[in-house]
């Protein structure tokens, strides 16, 4: 069961939670007061803490802070016998996860207890599928040229600013803006990602903004857009030089009044969203010829992201051989597959206009079509490289 904390300064109090939690199997250390407590919690891994409010030299309020500060995944219970309304919303807003009046109701208690530690177990197994993610999303180089995005986004992951992403198709644009969101303050939050070259101009509106029931002939309910749906989150945009002329305007609505409309409606709605855009095309040569909103530009524009291409950073063409192989080969259950260095020679003297994404099938072609080791011999056979 769970390791718990209880500081408290009535040694009754102390006495009857070690007695009832060890009786329920949890493993149970007291403390006589807040300082001795958080000696206690800066020395032990506890999965619990039960913390009275009022106590001398240092008040439970005090020692909640000081522990969130220490380790914010640890739920703390506040008890007390001075309670009222005004102290256990304070706590909460403290981080608290619950406050608990004395007389102690121990059935209470103990309910409360077991919620903490099943959403404890919930929030760790969140991290764990984000890690899982963010390994899935990982951008892999040491190339001076990807090292140099990844300091970028370092800098610019925690502020709010709003970029946009440019590069070639297939050099990991979309690796850039989710890594930007995982990096940020929003990365609890949604991400959601728009393709805007896939959506037809005449339901881009609705997809970004939602809409009203009748508002269009296939409107049979209310919608949600995709800038309600990332609220608190970030919208990543993508190929927004396809997007419509009027589109762009309620984009452009949006970013400066951080409100939307729906299609269909005059009703205003909030929405506390990080934009982050992308796009293969020149913008500036789409403004000159008005396809493109020069004040949109200069808005999306704070922070400006140049992915560069495979063909910039040859140097990390191992560790991207070495990455995909890995990965493809526990997709297809093989035991992973070698590579020799003359194997790497003729990947780096292909032209990679397709970039990470050509050289992702290419690696892929090579495991389900070579033996055990992929040669360079199998690269000139398998790869069809094109001439520079």
């Amino acid at each position: 069961m769970a390791k718990i904390l209880v500081i408290d300064d009535e040694r009754s109090i102390r006495n009857t939670l070690k007695e009832v939690l060890e009786y329920e199997n949890h493993e149970v250390d007291v403390a006589v007061d807040g300082a001795e407590g958080l000696e206690m919690f800066e020395k032990n891994k506890y999965e619990l803490v039960l913390c009275d409010i009022k106590m001398p030299n240092m008040d439970g309020m005090e020692v909640l802070e000081k522990i969130m500060k220490m380790s914010g995944d640890v739920p703390i219970v506040m008890i007390s016998g001075h309670g009222n309304i005004d102290t256990a919303v304070e706590a909460i807003k403290k981080g608290a996860f619950d406050f608990i009046e004395k007389p102690l109701d121990l059935n209470r208690l103990l309910i409360t207890i077991r919620n903490a530690m099943e959403k404890k177990e919930l929030v760790t197994e969140t991290k764990v599928l984000k890690r899982r993610v963010s390994k899935t999303y990982e951008i892999i180089g040491e190339s001076s040229a990807i090292k140099n995005v990844l300091e970028i986004i370092d800098r610019v992951a925690p502020t709010d600013a709003r970029v946009l992403i440019t590069g070639n198709n297939g050099t990991g644009k979309e690796l850039v803006a989710r890594w930007l969101h995982e990096k940020s303050a929003r990365a609890a939050g949604p991400f959601v990602e728009v393709n805007c070259a896939a959506i037809p101009s005449e339901l881009i509106e609705s997809e970004l903004f939602g809409h009203e029931k009748g508002s269009f002939t296939s409107a049979y309910k209310d919608r949600k857009g995709k800038f309600e749906v990332a609220n608190r989150g970030t919208i990543f945009l993508d190929e927004i030089g396809d997007m419509s002329l009027s589109a762009q305007a309620k984009v452009l609505r949006a970013l400066q009044e951080n409100k939307i409309s729906r299609v269909g409606s005059d009703k205003e709605i909030k929405v506390d969203v990080r934009i982050v855009a992308a796009t293969n095309k020149d913008l500036k040569k789409a403004i000159e010829v008005n396809q493109f909103r020069e004040d949109l530009y200069h808005r999306l524009s704070v922070i400006l992201i140049r992915v560069p291409t495979l063909n910039e950073r040859l140097e990390d063409i191992p560790l991207l051989a070495d990455h995909f192989i890995k990965i493809i080969c526990k997709e297809y259950g093989m035991t992973q597959k070698e590579i020799t260095p003359d194997a790497i020679t003729e990947l780096q003297k292909i032209n990679w206009t397709g970039n990470i994404r050509e050289f992702r099938n290419v690696v892929e072609r090579l495991i389900i079509l070579c033996g055990k080791t992929i040669t360079g011999q199998d690269v000139l056979s398998f790869a069809q490289p094109i001439s520079k």
